[in-house]
């Protein structure tokens, strides 16, 4: 009998800006078979595509890559 031991992470992030961030790792997700992040930046809790962080969810990302990326959204200017 085989045993799946993918690992599933999934948390919302959400800034005082009303920016935040989805950030997942499952077997679906950029990455997540590799153990690393995809993070969607949102706004009104929606996937947001035009930011100068990112046009589209981010894939392979360490820990590390994701804490950057979340401090970089936090910083966006409000609409």
């Amino acid at each position: 009998m085989n045993k799946s031991t993918t690992k599933r992470y999934h948390v919302i992030h959400e800034f005082a800006n009303g920016y935040g961030a989805s950030v997942v790792s499952n077997e679906l997700s950029y990455g997540g078979k590799q153990g690393l992040y995809e993070l969607a930046v949102l706004k009104n809790d929606e996937i947001c595509y035009d930011t100068p962080i990112a046009d589209d969810v981010i894939g392979y990302l360490t820990m590390d890559d994701v804490e950057e990326l979340l401090t970089e959204i936090e910083s966006l200017p409000e609409d």
